[in-house]
């Protein structure tokens, strides 16, 4: 028994409340033998334990083979340190298409899945020729076919005959959900798929497939859910990290909205945290703090495709580290990306007579990032719709070639385009080692309508080289305050584009410059104001 006081007056009074009821698996006919089946036992306790509604299902140290489990509302799933979970190869044993998962739950209320124990999906790859012909690598495999490299990847054994790939946690419009202490392992597809979630907490959790095999096997995937948070967690994984979704996969694309990220670390050959290309609704309000990102091929990806809108985001005190993978994943070892396209302009073959306008992003802050990259940071809106309202803070960035990948691609260390009310404030790129002869400039800013730039430090990528620090063109309506122009600047400030009008130069140091700034014929000279900036002696 335990004990439990409550408070009465100025008075206590002591009641004893029952145990909470335990339902060992042992108790049901579970062998702890990995080669016996132990889906009906598990099963079994888990409806002897919601009949009695609620308490706990225990897994005690052993090996466990199990196909579909379908968990029920007041049930805590607790598997203990030294106890495996191996998800079943027979793909009979669990629902056929997309509801296939180790764990299972639909309209449920206060659920858990805990413990110190192991997840084993059991995933298998085989490489063999890309015949799929996917669009969105499309450019790395031409450019794969052009050096005369093959389209060898991974692809889960037995695809495409074999359509049975399950989660290993899927819950749908689920209430009070706790996932804690786990360790998922190698599986098949997306690790935890919570969609139309609310109160969720994932908390503690070690997931890890092959960073080099594991496609699908994304880490965290909300879709449509709603006060969420995650902490205290490691995910290493082939595919996607952590991926917020707002589809109509398992039902009406709902918001994905109210969510924290705390004490992470994530690595991905793919995005570490991506706000997901697949945004029919919207995905907003999201804070995301105190994480470190290694090892990835892109580090903070916002990609809308399908129409939906991202909105009041901060990021925060964040290590980026990226690197480049393999031709067939996303990204270029870029540490971050936006991104907004239509579906037809990726796939020129599907329809586009009932395509959704382009999505937005806004209200976006990221602030206090060290980030080193292989590929440049691209954060583009579309010309029918800009971003708005982004902010960079207090953003060190390492840029450096792999001259051993054929995916170097990198010009500028950043470059924007489509923005409107975009503020870049204390951002420092350091050209690292080894170098690319592709690199330019630090900062490239093309149709941008409201600009700050404060407290920039940088030069071009090669000291000597006539190529300028800074690029403004098509802008108007630009404030460049405090900046500094580093040793070895050539130009610091070219402006050009005859749309460009209402730029400001106030406070900065650019003795270091041999040319602090220089208009290129087209912009008229009266649209250049500049006060108190500190030029190179004559």
């Amino acid at each position: 028994m335990y004990l439990v006081w409550m408070i009465f007056g100025s008075g206590y009074s002591l009641q004893a409340a029952p145990r909470e009821a335990i339902f060992n698996v042992k108790e049901y006919g579970a062998t702890g033998k990995k080669s016996d089946n132990a889906q009906a036992a598990i099963q079994k306790a888990i409806e002897a334990c919601a009949s009695a509604g609620g308490g706990t299902v225990y897994l005690p140290p052993g090996e466990y083979t199990s196909g579909q489990l379908r968990l029920r509302s007041h049930v805590r799933l607790y598997i203990e340190a030294g106890a495996t979970v191996y998800v079943s190869k027979d793909s009979s044993a669990f629902d056929k298409g997309q509801t296939a998962a180790l764990l299972y739950g639909e309209d449920l209320q206060n659920i858990s899945i805990e413990g110190r124990g192991l997840i084993d999906g059991q995933s298998e790859y085989e490489w063999r020729l890309d015949d799929l012909d996917d669009a969105y690598i499309r450019p790395n495999s031409l450019l794969m076919k052009t050096l005369g490299k093959p389209l060898m990847r991974p692809f889960p054994r037995g695809f495409p005959k074999e359509t049975t790939y399950p989660r290993m946690v899927l819950l749908v419009r689920c209430k009070d959900v706790r996932i804690a202490g786990l360790s998922f392992i190698h599986s098949r597809s997306w690790n935890i798929n919570p969609y139309a979630c609310e109160h969720l907490v994932i908390d503690g959790v070690y997931i890890s497939s092959s960073l080099k095999e594991g496609v699908w096997a994304d880490g965290i995937d909300p879709d449509g859910c709603k006060d969420v948070h995650i902490a205290n967690s490691t995910i290493e994984t082939g595919d996607d990290a952590i991926v917020f979704y707002s589809s109509n996969v398992w039902g009406p694309a709902l918001p994905c909205e109210n969510i924290t990220i705390t004490n992470c670390r994530l690595s991905s050959a793919s995005s570490a945290l991506k706000f997901c290309d697949g945004n029919m609704n919207s995905i907003r309000k999201v804070t995301v703090d105190n994480c470190v990102i290694t090892g990835s091929n892109r580090g903070i990806a916002f990609m809308v495709f399908d129409g939906g809108y991202v909105s009041d985001v901060v990021l925060s005190n964040l290590i980026i580290e990226c690197t480049h993978f393999d031709w067939f994943w996303w990204g270029d070892g870029d540490p971050i990306h936006f991104n907004v396209r239509r579906r037809s302009e990726i796939s020129p073959e599907l329809p586009k007579e009932k395509e959704p306008p382009a999505g937005s992003i806004r209200n976006v802050l990221i602030r206090n990032v060290i980030a080193r990259g292989k590929g440049s940071c691209l954060i583009n809106g579309h010309p029918e719709s800009w971003l708005e309202g982004i902010s960079l803070e207090n953003i060190k960035l390492f840029l450096s070639a792999d001259p051993a990948s054929p995916m170097e691609k990198a010009v500028h260390a950043m470059k924007f385009q489509y923005a409107r009310n975009l503020k870049l404030k204390d951002v420092e790129v350091i050209w690292d080692k080894p170098e690319s002869d592709k690199w330019k400039s630090a900062l490239y800013l093309e149709d941008i309508k409201g600009l700050e730039l404060e407290g920039f430090s940088g030069r071009q990528a090669k000291p000597g080289t006539e190529m300028p620090a800074v690029v403004l063109n098509q802008v108007e309506d630009v404030w460049v305050r405090n900046s500094k122009a580093a040793e070895g600047a050539s130009i610091f400030l070219q402006i050009l584009g005859d749309k460009s009008r209402g730029i400001y130069l106030l406070g900065n140091d650019l003795h270091r410059s041999k040319v602090p700034y220089r208009l290129e014929s087209g912009v008229n000279s009266g649209e250049l104001k500049t006060l108190s900036n500190i030029l190179p002696a004559q």
